[in-house]
């Protein structure tokens, strides 16, 4: 599949900026997949306003990939199926992000199944080629982009990630079929890096910027970079956010961008306001994906936020060592009350019951 195949309606709208929430994975008391709450949790993704959804990826889980577990097939189909049976009835259109991870037969083989299951693009995780070289893991994404188009994924080392030099990014550029790039290394420097390859290479109107940089989300879609390079100046823009943050309070944090590309598009001065804002998102995270910690609670943090609003039913992962961290749920608590403007209950309590049909 290649990136002139996706529908013109979402390419556009990937080109401006869109908020894509990394899917959380639904199961039961007894740790079982629960099909009826992946369906509602995908349901409000979609009213919410969301440009698409990525599933697969960390917030889904990676042991859904275990042999004992054998569940990347069966979320993949279902969150699929359930984005064009609800779309189709509203009449809209997002992008469908599968995630890739593992070597490279792995990569295809997922790869390989997103396209059959009607995926549009592929969030591609390099965390298991730590000890590879450049070189090696360019001609990795290579393989992968000739299946699917990808979306770069540049993961902070707290989490599995690796750290990849500018020298991998002007190299990974040039690849056939790379959609967007997905920055999170949590590091500006690293950040940067990205920018500066994709602006060096002229890309920057061939590859979409997306944030992963959840410690500064609003900054980074309200920065404007100008990078002086052998062609010339060139200015680009991280246009949205691919993110496990906008997996929780979805509908506040589509309205917040949608405020961000206006401030942006005017180009008047931005509001003090807005600096306060980004601190606050930046607050809210922190309980969230549980940094006190060094984000042990991160994928708990966020199903205990979706089960107080009734999106899930309990915060189980597969893992049953993956719990709340001590403190985590008072943190959640604060932040709740003190920036009831990022959350979105109402909206969910208004909706939830035509979402369980």
């Amino acid at each position: 599949m290649k990136i002139s195949e996706i529908p013109s309606e979402i390419l556009e709208e990937v080109r401006k900026g869109m908020a894509i929430p990394a899917m959380p994975l639904a199961l039961d008391e007894n740790r079982k997949f629960d099909e009826a709450q992946q369906r509602i949790l995908t349901r409000y993704y979609i009213d919410a306003g969301s440009g698409g959804i990525a599933c697969g990826v960390h917030s889904t889980q990676f042991e859904i990939r275990d042999p004992e577990v054998g569940l990347f097939e069966p979320v993949l189909r279902v969150v699929s199926k359930t984005i064009d049976e609800y779309c189709e009835k509203i009449n809209k259109k997002i992008l469908k992000v599968s995630g890739v991870c593992g070597g490279t037969e792995q990569a295809i083989k997922e790869a390989e199944f997103a396209v059959a299951t009607g995926y549009h693009a592929s969030l591609l995780s390099l965390a298991a080629l730590k000890d590879s070289s450049i070189d090696e893991i360019i001609e990795h994404c290579k393989k992968v982009a000739e299946v699917i188009p990808i979306i770069g994924f540049y993961l902070q080392p707290a989490v599995g990630g690796r750290v990849l030099p500018y020298e991998f990014w002007r190299k990974f550029v040039d690849i056939d079929n790379v959609l967007a790039i997905k920055m999170a290394p949590f590091n500006r420097y690293q950040t940067f890096d990205v920018v500066r390859a994709v602006c060096e290479a002229g890309k920057e109107n061939e590859i979409t910027l997306y944030t992963g940089n959840d410690d500064n989300i609003v900054i980074d879609l309200l920065s404007e970079y100008k990078i002086q390079t052998s062609n010339g100046e060139k200015r680009v823009r991280i246009k949205g956010g691919l993110l496990g943050h906008f997996c929780v309070w979805t509908k506040a944090a589509v309205e917040l961008l949608q405020q961000i590309h206006e401030i942006v598009d005017s180009n008047n001065p931005i509001p003090p306001e807005i600096l306060t804002l980004a601190i606050e998102v930046t607050d809210s995270n922190a309980a969230l994906f549980d940094t006190a910690n060094n984000f042990e609670g991160c994928i708990p943090g966020i199903h205990e936020i979706l089960r107080r609003q009734g999106l899930m039913k309990g915060i189980w992962c597969l893992n049953p060592d993956e719990i709340l961290s001590p403190g985590q749920s008072e943190e959640l608590d604060r932040v709740c009350k003190s920036y009831p403007h990022l959350i979105d209950d109402d909206f969910i309590r208004d909706n939830l019951s035509k979402w369980s049909e």
